[in-house]
């Protein structure tokens, strides 16, 4: 485990500097996440065996305090009975017992450093999956309001609502010109139909004056 914390140092060391220079930083956080699940699932089991293990040294302590115990008082009641040779030899067993103990006393004690160090360091891996998982998040997020905004820039220049006043300011023109091209028309039609009914009134006009004077010359004949 402590080269496994040498290595996830250095890791986390640059997690930063690397998540800046990437070009995808969740896929980066994901393979990072994907690792240190990984890392997690190792020091779980390893804690797990590290408990097994203590537990093992404990119970060996405690069934050899309980024979030494057991010696002990089979001396005494070898020592009541006269019988100095089971005495001696109940308490050489003791002594035996007395020994395991301490061996044992001192890797148990080791296994409680181990087991407390691998708690520790799982606590620590814990800490920098839920750290790189929010890491995540936040680039997920910014990567997500980028491309947002490349969506944003690319329809910029096409953008149909930028274009309205100056669509309707054209069609305002058009339909302008049409109506000054129509009034011109309208105006070419009137004068001619002016014109011709003019022309017309004077015609009648002039006929009439023929006529009376045709009639005129008609009665200075007869006169």
């Amino acid at each position: 485990m402590s080269v496994l914390r040498r290595i996830r140092d250095i890791t986390m060391a640059t997690l930063n500097e690397k998540l800046e220079q990437s070009q995808d930083p969740v896929k980066l956080i994901d393979q990072f996440l994907h690792s240190t699940r990984q890392d997690i699932l190792e020091a779980e089991k390893l804690q797990q065996q590290c408990e097994s293990h203590t537990r093992h040294l404990k119970q060996q302590v405690v069934q050899a305090d309980s024979m030494r115990s057991k010696r002990e008082e089979q001396a005494l009641l070898a020592l009541k009975a006269g019988e100095d040779h089971l005495a001696k030899l109940a308490l050489q067993e003791k002594l035996i017992y007395e020994e395991k103990i301490e061996q044992y006393q001192e890797l148990l004690t080791t296994s409680h450093e181990a087991l407390r160090e691998v708690e520790v360091q799982l606590g620590e891996l814990r800490m920098e999956y839920q750290s790189a998982y929010s890491k995540r998040q936040y680039y997920a997020a910014r990567m997500e309001t980028l491309r947002l905004q490349q969506r944003m820039n690319g329809r910029s220049g096409g953008y149909p609502g930028q274009d309205v006043p100056r669509m309707f300011n054209r069609l305002e023109d058009r339909i302008t010109d049409w109506e000054l091209e129509a009034k011109s028309l309208r105006d070419i039609r009137r004068t001619d139909h002016q014109g011709t009914s003019q022309s017309e009134g004077i015609s009648s006009m002039l006929e009439r004056e023929l006529a009376r004077l045709k009639q005129k010359l008609s009665d200075s004949g007869k006169e």
